[in-house]
């Protein structure tokens, strides 16, 4: 492959138009990133990563999938015995027959914004690119890299029983992110779940009091809640196969949750009763905070046990699934809706089969003064990508307000994710543009930027009142 830079100026942009709203409205704009998976220890700590395989390769179930596709031996992505540099040039060979797929891109805009490398990335440019990424990445540390890319405020994700010891460390730094936690309870939620007995006793040990019925769960649960506000968290997430609205009452669940602290063996319908219980009272209690709640449904995981075995969770062996969600969300939505304790919500479904469902679904409800109060998430995971983008945007346009939409986020464990927001904003200046030329929408320029600064920065401002 020839090594012609495909990251030009106007990469995405095919029309005067869309270059005029990309460069004049959406280009310099600071980045909100309300939903990632970056270590806050990393950030406290905040030294230099060094290595671009450290910076690029770890953990990134994206690269090692496509890594594994073109036939690369296991050592060469996950295994201990090979060398860094080696890793790189097994992802530098793989990088060419990316093309098409959204790493070909997402490689690119990283090598060319951090770097300003803009060769392609291919086994004859590897050993070149390799010296000069870690010539950079030397005496870049994690909060140098964020505020690079002028990343204002990053929301990590984070279990109830952390003790947010880096969030706090940071607090106290003079960085140019705001880092803040957001609370992430799904442990609290399956209670068919292995290790869910060991998860309570840790709880009762953060929160200081035996955990042995219901009340004590809430009250150790709302202790948390309490905790994670006064650290600055101000949105929740949840990463379901489906969302739980079963019937339940209080006295019946008490003893589902009494009887599997005695080991005993729950039915499905048990399970389902007591996590629709524990759904229902945290987003009770995030309204009564003001939170944000975010629903992320739909992942199929783990589904290679050899290599779950082998690597463990988020090993990148995880895919669609095929799971119903309208008639609990309807319910879910509905019951918080008519006590009036239905907060902000985001949901993310990853089968685009369900597009429609989840955009009209958030369309039921509303409340006077918080435009665009329940929100349909930006494309999610394998979703994430252009035609995924283009497709959640349509939906959005043609089943709600496009205007109002809190726009992107990188759901990444990388520093070097974010320039995956310009790729968002020039894939949306480029939509606009396209129906400006069919004579769709008018072509005002001046109204076409602000709708643009709003979906790229300022709605996501506005929405969580981060008060940056």
């Amino acid at each position: 492959m020839n090594s012609i830079n495909v990251i030009t100026d106007n990469f995405i942009l095919q029309s005067q138009v869309a270059e005029l709203l990309y460069h004049n409205f959406a280009k310099d704009l600071p980045i909100i990133d309300y939903h990632n998976h970056l270590s806050a220890k990393q950030i406290a700590e905040n030294k230099p990563i060094k290595n671009i395989t450290d910076a690029w390769l770890q953990g990134d179930h994206y690269k090692w999938r496509a890594m594994r596709a073109n036939g690369i031996n296991e050592i060469f992505i996950t295994g201990s015995t090979t060398s860094k540099k080696e890793k790189f040039l097994k992802w530098a060979e793989t990088v060419p027959y990316t093309l098409r797929n959204p790493l070909f891109h997402w490689t690119h805009l990283e090598l060319k914004r951090y770097f300003n490398i803009g060769e392609l990335l291919q086994p004859s440019s590897a050993e070149s690119i390799y010296e000069r990424a870690n010539a950079v990445l030397e005496n870049k540390t994690p909060a140098q890299l964020l505020e690079d890319l002028k990343v204002e405020v990053v929301c990590t994700t984070d279990d109830p029983i952390d003790d947010l010891k880096y969030h706090k460390e940071i607090a106290q730094k003079e960085f140019y992110t705001k880092v803040l936690p957001t609370f992430r309870p799904d442990a609290l939620l399956l209670i068919e779940k292995e290790s869910f007995k060991n998860y309570i006793d840790k709880l009762s040990n953060v929160v200081g009091f035996s955990i042995n019925s219901l009340n004590d769960l809430l009250k150790a649960i709302k202790s948390r809640i309490d905790f994670f506000d006064e650290v600055g968290c101000r949105l929740s997430d949840y990463g379901l196969e489906e969302i739980f609205a079963s019937d339940y009452n209080e006295e019946d669940v008490n003893s589902i949750f009494k009887k599997r602290l005695l080991d005993s063996k729950l039915s499905k319908e048990e399970s389902n009763v007591y996590a629709s219980c524990i759904l229902d009272k945290l987003c009770r209690m995030y309204h009564s905070k003001g939170w944000t709640q975010q629903f992320h449904i739909g992942a199929l995981r783990n589904n290679n046990s050899r290599l779950l075995d082998e690597i463990g969770l988020d090993a990148g062996v995880d895919s669609i699934g095929e799971f119903p969600s309208a008639k609990a969300m309807s319910k879910l939505f509905n019951n918080l809706d008519r006590s009036n304790q239905l907060t902000k919500t985001i949901t993310y479904n990853l089968n685009p089969s369900q597009n429609e469902v989840f955009a009209t679904m958030m369309g039921n409800y509303s409340e006077a003064g918080i435009p665009g109060k329940m929100q349909w998430g930006s494309g999610w995971w394998f979703l994430d990508q252009k035609d995924g983008m283009e497709k959640q945007l349509n939906c959005l346009s043609n089943m709600g307000l496009l205007s109002r939409f809190v726009g992107m986020l990188t759901d990444s464990r990388s520093f070097l994710s974010f320039p995956r927001h310009e790729y968002f904003r020039r894939i949306l200046c480029n939509l606009l543009a396209e129906d400006v030329k069919k004579g769709l929408i008018p072509n005002d320029i001046e109204f076409l930027g602000k709708m643009v600064q709003d979906i790229s920065y300022y709605n996501a401002k506005n929405y969580f009142g981060f008060n940056t």
